[in-house]
């Protein structure tokens, strides 16, 4: 019962907030197409100093002298929460609702450029790398920092409307909501940095490009 009111709950939620889903899928494929181009737009110095740091990096992982996974979970998920935290706070200011478009135009503009550059300079050595080392982790990351800002977006909106229209009004229900809604999504990043750390080097290894 408890978990039929949880996804009845979550597609309410969608089908209220689908406009703005849209436009932040929107925005961060417009960052993902965006980081593909800047590629296009390196200096040949430039992309010699990003291959030979690969080149450094796939040695390390073939030779498995990278950081070590207990390790990289810490960094992955101090970074997460981290843009997580800084998200929350954004929305529950007013002022803070164009720093999270920000932010997820910025995310989609990292994997743009990441997944970009490793194509344009290993064909399709590079896109099988990039399909085992980005995307299996940013299907968990992308989608909690989606639900994040709309979350965000939508409590600025309802601060302003409560607050700067109306002057009326209780907003902690809301507000309690979306911190659940925050947690709940950090417990998805949780997961991620794990993937990230202990299971994504695994499948790396097994498709290093040779330099």
């Amino acid at each position: 019962m408890k978990k039929k009111t949880i996804r009845q709950a979550f597609q309410l939620h969608l089908q209220n907030q689908m406009p703005l889903y849209l436009f932040v899928g929107v925005l961060f494929v417009m960052g993902v197409i965006f980081g593909a181009v800047i590629v296009n737009t390196l200096s040949p110095v430039q992309k010699e100093n990003l291959l030979t740091y690969l080149g450094h990096f796939f040695k390390g992982l073939d030779q498995d002298s990278i950081a070590d996974p207990k390790t990289a979970f810490q960094h992955s998920l101090g970074n997460h929460f981290k843009i997580l935290g800084l998200m929350w706070l954004l929305g529950v200011s007013v002022i803070g609702m164009p720093f999270i478009f920000v932010l997820i135009f910025l995310k989609g503009l990292v994997v743009g450029f990441t997944v970009g550059f490793l194509v344009s300079q290993l064909s399709w050595d590079g896109l099988w790398f990039s399909f085992l080392a980005v995307v299996p982790h940013n299907l968990l990351i992308v989608p909690a920092l989606m639900i994040v800002a709309v979350g965000g977006i939508a409590f600025s909106l309802l601060m302003a409307r409560n607050r700067l229209i109306h002057r009326r009004g209780t907003i902690y229900p809301q507000f309690l909501s979306y911190s659940i809604l925050v947690t709940i999504m950090a417990c998805v990043l949780v997961l991620s940095s794990f993937f990230e750390a202990y299971v994504s080097p695994v499948l790396m290894r097994m498709v290093i490009p040779q330099l």
